[in-house]
């Protein structure tokens, strides 16, 4: 008898040994899997949010022009009413001969620009945005609108791709106001 004990035993026996180490193997395997998983999911966010603020940028700049070439400052009347000059030609979206984007004085002059990498009107924007493209389409689209007149309403597409992620599409509308 050792210990006082008549039948006891001290200690593991190999099974038990090599059973324990199995188990938390693949406990641990899970686990490692799991967080590695999301480890490699975590920039998401960050590209999404970049993504965002910088489709928010071009989308504010756009936005803050006139509808049309002709459209008087304060948009009062508006192109192509009774008493306003008349609309551009839904055709002839761009910009004129001669500008550049900080001229660019109408929602239309913005269709077709693609910046790789972004640029801000006033400058270029800081080194995280440097492996990012901006893409701008500008269509008359007032029907699916739902105003009167495919002419009084444009739908401005952002896109943007960031780099090593999938394009993101933005959408908006203008009107003739």
């Amino acid at each position: 008898m050792r210990n006082g004990c008549a039948g006891c035993s001290n200690g593991f026996t190999l099974i038990e040994l090599i059973i324990t180490i199995v188990v938390i193997s693949i406990a641990l395997a899970a686990m490692l899997g799991a967080f590695s998983s999301s480890m490699s999911r975590s920039a998401d966010p960050m590209w999404r949010n970049k993504t965002i603020k910088l489709a928010q940028l071009y989308l504010d700049e756009v936005l803050s022009k006139k509808y049309d070439e002709n459209t008087p400052v304060g948009g009062v009347p508006a192109a192509g009413s009774s008493g306003g000059a008349a609309l551009t030609a839904c055709g002839s979206l761009g910009s004129e001969a001669g500008e550049v984007r900080a001229t660019y004085d109408d929602v239309d002059d913005y269709d077709g620009v693609t910046d790789n990498p972004p640029v801000a009107v006033n400058g270029a924007l800081d080194a995280s945005y440097a492996n990012y493209t901006v893409s701008v389409v500008v269509v008359c689209d007032g029907t699916a609108a739902s105003v009167n007149g495919n002419q009084h309403a444009k739908k401005i597409k952002i896109t943007v791709m960031p780099p090593a992620q999938g394009a993101m599409d933005f959408y908006t509308y203008k009107g003739n106001y």
